[in-house]
């Protein structure tokens, strides 16, 4: 039995690209209030004045700088925008959508289950090692396949890699396709413009960079599109209508919404708005973990330019998985191993069939944080030697 007066864990946090944490204190209690206070009117009746879904709207199209908040709709997570916005795009059949082999399973698996179905070819464009699209080469598939929807992650969440998804979106469109970007890496940590860069949809969520509760995601769909809802149900008004609204954001918000946790989200992006992130200090202090691991005898998977704060590797000897097991048991610190849930993404960037373990920083993590983890990883590499 643990002794009463035993000192608590101090766990070292890596795992940011998975959930953020810590959080600003102000989300908690933002939740907590939400909570305790009389719920919000959110068209089903309450308080007129307080409308916690339509703050976080807002806050997030002027994060976004999009003109009209009505075309962010909020929900569950990515994984639940991604599946909107594939599951209810209007393919025909035979329709090629082209993606890469750097996507994350709420990609990957809606675009299998269409394939399966023989509606859709899905047609899968390779990485460079460093987990970035090529543009030459991009360019080379959108003329070949002609694609209908082109989707693609605006930052891979296996290597941190930044794609320059304003040109990708460009090219794609010139040649007549519609563009979904999976921008769950990216909002909150680097500027993302949908708007201005002339994005058809863009998924995002709440609970990373953004700094807000799990639970919570949107997406933003351009003026033009019509959405074709996958998730059915009760608005609020508009009851006596067979079909899901026209008018946006209620097309794509059936059911009741996850208010209080939203309520959060809206504080952590009123914090973020007042205390604005240094990209290039994160920049600055990522590459140099990546420096301090690889020179501690770890096998970095390199980035060159723009990334987040994700740095993916692998230990001589070790399977990934021991290592995270290892590094939580013995050094208390929190990482993430395994496939990452990218699996086509390992043959790009040379990684062994049991993946890599991955560590994500945040504003939040510490020098005495990464010493720690650089002091671990010595540790390890020299028992194993």
């Amino acid at each position: 039995m643990e002794h009463q007066n035993a000192a608590p864990v101090k766990y070292r946090y890596f795992n940011n690209a998975a959930t953020s944490w810590p959080k600003p204190p102000c989300v908690a209690e933002a939740v907590r209030k939400a909570i305790e206070e009389l719920p919000g009117h959110a068209n089903r009746g309450g308080p007129k004045n307080k409308d916690p879904m339509w703050e976080c709207r807002a806050l997030l199209a002027e994060r976004m700088e999009a003109g009209n908040p009505s075309r962010i709709s909020l929900g569950a997570n990515a994984t639940y925008a991604l599946n909107e916005a594939i599951g209810g795009f209007p393919f025909q059949k035979g329709d090629t959508v082209l993606t890469t082999l750097a996507e994350h399973n709420s990609v990957l698996r809606p675009l299998y289950k269409l394939t399966k179905m023989g509606l859709i070819r899905t047609v899968f464009i390779p990485v460079e090692a460093d987990g970035r699209i090529n543009l030459g080469q991009w360019w080379e598939y959108v003329e070949q396949y002609r694609p209908r929807l082109a989707v693609f992650s605006h930052a891979s969440n296996v290597t941190g890699a930044v794609n320059d998804a304003q040109t990708l979106c460009r090219v794609a469109k010139e040649r007549g396709a519609k563009v979904l970007l999976d921008a769950s890496q990216s909002l909150g940590i680097i500027p993302v413009l949908p708007e201005a860069w002339g994005i058809d949809y863009m998924a995002f969520t709440g609970h990373k960079y953004l700094l807000g509760p799990q639970g919570t995601g949107g997406l933003y769909v351009a003026p033009d599109i019509r959405p074709d809802p996958v998730y059915v149900g009760g608005t609020g008004i508009f009851s006596d209508q067979e079909e899901m609204p026209e008018e946006m954001p209620l097309r794509l918000e059936a059911g009741t919404p996850n208010e209080h946790s939203f309520a959060g989200l809206a504080a952590a992006l009123s914090w973020a708005k007042e205390h604005p992130l240094d990209d290039a200090l994160m920049q600055e202090r990522t590459q140099k973990l990546s420096r301090r691991l690889t020179e501690a005898g770890a096998e970095v998977v390199e980035v060159r330019g723009e990334r987040t704060p994700v740095i993916s590797f692998t230990l001589p000897g070790w399977e990934a998985g021991d290592v995270g097991d290892l590094l939580l048991d013995s050094y208390d610190i929190i990482c993430r191993t395994g496939l990452h849930c990218a699996p086509k993404i390992l043959s790009c960037i040379g990684a062994p069939p049991c993946g890599t373990v991955r560590v994500s920083i945040s504003r939040f993590t510490t020098e005495e944080d990464t010493d720690t983890l650089v002091a671990a990883i010595e540790e390890l590499l020299h028992e194993e030697a």
